[in-house]
C-alpha cells in the first residue's frame, strides 16, 4: 500500500523543504479545512481566508503551488494492515517482492494484484484474542471456573452498564476518548446497538451527522420513519438509518427485484460513487420497484438515500464480529476485571504509555499492582488474591530467557533466601550482571532485602562466589559449601543508606516505565486539579487548535537554535496520565529560559496542534506550577501557594530545616506540631521552591505524604 500526500500533509512537506518556519507552515495548513478527501484546489475555493494570504503573499502563493504539484503522488510505501498474497506458484513468477522491515511485502499495490489474478485475503491478527485467551486461562488457574465464551448471555446488564457510563478503557475498538463519548451518549442496551456502534465510529459517518442523527432516533427524540412500509423490517435493527451495506443489497433485492449478483454490484457502484454503472443500476432499479408497486416518486427517493448512505455503509458481518470481540472483553472487566488487566499489561510489551494507562486504569478500579518480585512474580503479569503482580518480562534489560532461568531455580529449589542464595542458584549465562542491577534497582529484591543500595555494593562479591560455584560444577568438583550449604557466608552489608525516594522513582520509571511506590507529582495533586483545563490522555480527542492548560513534570529538554539564531526548545512534559511535547518558540522560551529545567513542576498555556495523529502543544505561556511567577526573580512576598507541613514533635524540626534550606524559594511553609495541636510560619529564610525532590524527600523523612500537603492559596 502507498501513503500519499493529502492537502496538508503536502503542505507541511514543502514548507520544510522551503525552508518555511514551523509556525508558519503550521497556520497555512490549518487554513485548509478537515474534511474528507479535500485538495487544495477545493481549499482554496471555500477558504476565504487562504485564498486571500494566497493572493496576497508571494511566498505562500510558492508554497502552495508546490504543494498542489505533488499533491495526490505517493508519499511512501507501506505494508498492508492484513493483506496476504496466495499463489499455487512462487511469487516471484509472477510479481516482484520488497522487504518491509522484517515483512516480505509485494511491489505492487493491492488493485495490481488483484489484476494479476492473484488470490488477496485478509487475515487479521488480533492482540485482543491472545488477551482474551490469558483472561481467561487465569480465571480458570485462580478461581476454578470454566468461562464459555461462546455462549455468553448477550444480555449482562453488568456488561451493559459498563458501557454505558463509557468506562471502556481496554475494551476492544470501544477505548478511545471519542469512542467513549460516544457510549455516553448512545448508551448501548443490546448487542446491536455494539454492532452500530463499530459501524459508526468511523470518519464519514461522524462527519456527516449521521451518529448524532442515530443516536437521536435510538433515544426517540427524533420519531422513526420509513418512506415505504417494506423498508420498515429491513431497517428496524437500525432505526430507519441505512447503515450496512447488507441493507443496501437487501432493499436492492426485496423492493426491485435484483438477484444478491446483482445488488453487490450496485452496492460496489455506489460505494467507489461509478456515475456510468449507478445510471443504468438507477433505470433498473426504478423499473424493478415499479413492478412491484412503489411508486416512482418513493422509488427515486428511496434510490437517493440508498445512494447516499452507501458511501458511508460499512460490512455488517465484519462489525458483528468485531462487537462480538469487544462484547466478550466488556463482559470480562465487568466480572473479572483484575484477569483482564494484567492479560492487557502483558500484552503491550515494551508500549509504555498504554502501560501506564492500564496501570491508571487499575489504580480508578481499585486494583493494586504489586511490584515486581523474584520470589513472587511470574513471567508475565498475574493475579493473586485480587491484586496484579508486576511479571519480570516486563522489567527492562531484563529478557524472557533470563526470567526462564529465574522461574526454573525458583521451581527446582524453593524460594530464594538472599542476593547469595539467587546469583549461586541461577545461570549466570542468562542473568548476568546488567540483568542483576534492573532487577535490584526496580525493587524486585525488596523482600529479601530492602535497601537497594547496600545491594548493588554487594553484587561483585555475590557473583564472584556464584561465578566459583557453578564453575566448580561444571568441573565435577565438589565445592564444601555444596556438602555443607548452611555455612555459606553472606557478605557482611555496608553501612549504607538507601537512595532517595527521588531517586527510587527514577530508577522505577526507567526500568519499569512508569512510577510504582509513587509518583513525582503525587503531592501537586490537588493543585494540578486546579490549575489545568485538561489531562495529557484527554489532548487527542481535543480539537486542533483549542486552547488548553496543562501541567506536569519537565521531561527531556531539549533546546535548538532558530535559523534567526534565536534560542528556542521543546520539552516532553508528562502527567498521571500520559506525556506530550511541548514546543517554546523563542519568545515563550526567554520567559522560562532562566528558571526551567528537567524535572520541573510547570504550568503551560497553550494551544493544540495535530500533525498525522501526532498531538504537540504550541506553548504562549510558560510558568512553575508552585511559584506561578513566570520564571521572574523570586519575590519577597510569598506567591500563590503555601506548603503545610504536620510533624509529630519538636525533634523533627532540625532535619526539616535543614531539607528546606537546600531549596530556597517563595513558597510559604507552615508547620503544625500535633503534640502541641499548633500551628505556625516559619521565617522567610526557610521559604521554598517546592520541587518534586524536595516534596517527596520531606514525605519519607515525616513518615508520608499525607504529612505533606501544597496548597493554593487561592483554593
Amino acid at each position: 500500500t502507498f501513503g500519499t500526500m493529502a492537502a496538508r500533509a503536502a503542505v507541511r512537506d514543502v514548507g520544510r523543504v522551503l525552508g518555511v518556519p514551523l509556525s508558519e507552515v503550521d497556520r497555512i495548513a490549518k487554513m485548509v479545512p478537515m474534511e474528507l478527501g479535500i485538495t487544495l484546489e477545493r481549499a482554496l475555493e471555500g477558504s476565504s481566508e487562504l485564498k486571500e494570504i494566497y493572493r496576497t503573499s508571494a511566498a505562500v502563493k510558492e508554497l502552495l503551488d508546490t504543494a498542489r504539484a505533488i499533491e495526490g503522488m505517493p508519499r511512501h510505501a507501506s505494508t498492508h494492515a492484513a493483506g496476504i498474497v496466495i499463489s499455487q506458484e512462487p511469487l516471484t513468477h509472477y510479481l516482484p517482492l520488497q522487504k518491509s522491515g522484517e515483512a516480505v511485502t509485494t511491489q505492487y499495490p493491492m488493485q495490481a494484484v488483484e489484476e494479476l489474478g492473484l488470490l488477496k485475503m485478509d487475515l487479521l491478527g488480533l492482540r485482543t484474542l491472545t488477551v482474551i485467551g490469558h483472561a481467561c486461562a487465569a480465571i480458570r488457574a485462580n478461581r476454578g471456573h470454566e468461562l464459555d465464551l461462546e455462549n455468553l448471555p448477550l444480555d449482562d446488564k453488568p456488561t451493559y452498564k459498563l458501557l454505558a457510563t463509557g468506562e471502556s478503557s481496554g475494551i476492544f475498538q470501544l477505548e478511545s476518548s471519542g469512542m467513549r463519548a460516544i457510549l455516553k451518549e448512545l448508551k448501548p442496551e443490546r448487542f446491536e446497538d455494539i454492532i452500530a456502534l463499530v459501524a459508526l465510529y468511523r470518519p464519514g459517518p461522524l462527519g456527516s451527522g449521521m451518529v448524532e442523527d442515530y443516536i437521536r432516533r435510538k433515544h426517540g427524540a427524533i420519531p422513526v420513519s420509513y418512506l415505504h412500509p417494506s423498508l420498515e423490517p429491513i431497517l428496524k435493527d437500525t432505526y430507519g438509518v441505512i447503515l450496512y451495506q447488507e441493507q443496501v443489497m437487501r432493499i436492492a433485492s426485496e423492493l426491485a427485484g435484483f438477484s444478491l449478483g446483482q445488488a453487490d454490484l450496485l452496492r460496489r457502484a455506489m460505494g467507489k460513487k461509478q456515475p456510468e454503472v449507478l445510471a443504468a443500476q438507477r433505470q433498473r432499479f426504478l423499473e424493478g420497484a415499479s413492478a412491484r408497486g412503489i411508486p416512482a416518486d418513493t422509488a427515486a427517493r428511496i434510490f437517493e438515500l440508498m445512494e447516499y448512505f452507501a458511501g458511508y455503509g460499512f460490512n455488517a458481518s465484519h462489525s458483528a464480529a468485531y462487537a462480538l470481540v469487544a462484547y466478550q472483553t466488556a463482559y470480562l472487566k465487568a466480572h473479572y476485571p483484575a484477569e483482564l488487566m494484567a492479560a492487557l499489561l502483558s500484552s503491550v510489551g515494551e508500549n509504555f504509555d498504554k502501560m501506564a494507562s492500564y496501570l491508571g486504569e487499575c489504580q480508578r478500579l481499585g486494583i493494586k499492582v504489586l511490584p515486581p518480585d523474584v520470589n513472587q512474580s511470574g513471567m508475565d503479569f498475574t493475579v493473586s488474591d485480587g491484586h496484579i503482580r508486576f511479571g519480570l518480562a516486563a522489567i527492562k534489560n531484563v529478557g524472557r530467557a533470563a526470567v526462564e532461568a529465574i522461574l526454573l531455580a525458583r521451581e527446582q529449589g524453593g524460594p530464594f533466601k538472599s542476593l547469595l542464595d539467587f546469583c549461586v542458584r541461577v545461570d549466570s549465562r542468562q542473568v548476568n550482571k546488567r540483568v542483576l542491577e534492573s532487577l535490584i534497582r526496580c525493587g524486585a529484591f525488596n523482600s529479601l532485602a530492602a535497601n537497594r543500595r547496600q545491594l548493588l555494593v554487594m553484587l561483585d562479591t555475590c557473583l564472584e562466589i556464584a561465578a566459583q560455584r557453578q564453575e566448580d560444577r561444571r568441573s565435577g568438583q565438589v565445592s564444601l559449601l555444596d556438602l555443607v550449604p548452611t555455612e555459606i557466608s553472606e557478605p557482611v552489608p555496608p553501612q549504607l543508606d538507601d537512595f532517595s525516594p527521588a531517586d527510587i522513582l527514577v530508577a522505577e520509571k526507567e526500568l519499569l516505565g512508569f512510577y510504582l511506590s509513587g509518583h513525582p507529582l503525587e503531592p501537586y495533586k490537588e493543585l494540578l486539579s486546579r490549575r489545568v483545563s485538561h489531562s495529557l490522555s484527554d489532548l487527542a480527542a481535543i480539537t486542533d487548535g483549542s486552547q488548553v492548560a496543562i501541567g506536569g513534570l519537565a521531561r527531556n529538554l531539549r533546546r535548538i537554535i532558530t535559523r534567526k539564531g534565536n534560542p528556542m526548545a521543546y520539552l516532553t512534559l508528562e502527567d498521571f496520565s500520559s506525556q506530550v511535547e511541548v514546543v517554546l518558540f523563542p519568545r515563550v522560551y526567554s520567559q522560562g529560559r532562566s528558571w526551567l529545567a528537567p524535572d520541573q513542576v510547570v504550568l503551560v498555556h497553550g494551544h493544540i496542534s495535530k500533525q498525522e495523529e501526532e498531538v504537540q502543544v504550541l506553548a504562549d505561556r510558560i510558568e512553575p506550577l508552585a511559584a506561578g511567577n513566570e520564571g521572574r526573580a523570586l519575590p519577597q512576598q510569598p506567591g500563590g501557594d503555601c506548603l503545610y507541613l504536620k510533624l509529630s514533635d519538636k525533634r523533627q524540626i532540625r532535619e526539616v530545616q535543614n531539607a528546606l534550606s537546600l531549596s530556597p524559594g517563595c513558597c510559604q511553609v507552615y508547620v503544625y506540631l500535633a503534640a502541641e495541636r499548633r500551628t505556625f510560619a516559619l521565617d522567610r529564610k526557610l521559604w521554598v521552591e517546592p520541587t518534586a525532590e524536595l516534596i517527596t524527600g520531606l514525605a519519607r523523612l515525616l513518615g508520608g505524604h499525607d504529612r505533606v500537603k501544597l496548597v493554593s492559596k487561592k483554593g
